[in-house]
């Protein structure tokens, strides 16, 4: 399970782009598949979150359902409901839990999509394994560049070294090509 982040910026709900997200597309178990793939296509979203009357996560459809469970077992789309194909008790986290602990997770037990919820259990987001990787990336490629840095800054000598040895190469290569 993952924990709740002490760190600001952290927190799943610190992320700027958490706020920017749009309000995840939701169904009653009792929706028809046909029903719930014309809200995603309209939408253009490839999941929808099902929820009860509580407003309490229960399950996720995603498109991969719709393949592999209605169209690969040649099912109707309009009499088969989303609580009989639905992934149930999905994983959810809370809006106060740490970011690299999901990301974490996620990447362990191969899911895709994360339902969020606030402290009233109720769906606030979706985050992707994408949405992750986009939050991630600006921290990964300043760590990245910070390394190099250090490296080259620390190794600086033999950098030197080595690309005077690799500029002498090229000049005899080249001299020995004009002079054949």
């Amino acid at each position: 399970m993952a924990t709740k982040s002490d760190r600001p910026g952290n927190r799943l709900m610190d992320r700027p782009e958490y706020r920017l997200k749009q309000q995840p597309l939701t169904c009653a178990p009792e929706t028809s598949v046909f029903d719930a793939v014309l809200a995603m296509s309209e939408k253009n979203y490839g999941a929808v979150i099902v929820i009860d009357n509580l407003k309490t996560v229960i399950g996720v459809f995603t498109e991969r359902d719709v393949m592999n469970k209605v169209v690969g077992k040649e099912l109707d789309a309009r009499s088969t409901l989303v609580k009989d194909i639905m992934t149930a008790n999905p994983r959810v986290a809370n809006e106060t839990d740490d970011l690299i602990d999901w990301l974490r997770i996620m990447s362990n037990e191969r899911f895709r999509r994360l339902p969020v919820v606030d402290e009233n259990g109720h769906i606030k987001a979706v985050f992707t394994q994408g949405d992750f990787v986009s939050y991630t990336w600006p921290d990964l490629m300043y760590q990245v560049r910070s390394l190099a840095t250090a490296t080259v800054s620390k190794n600086w000598a033999t950098f030197l070294i080595g690309g005077g040895i690799a500029l002498y190469s090229l000049v005899m290569v080249a001299v020995v090509k004009t002079l054949s």
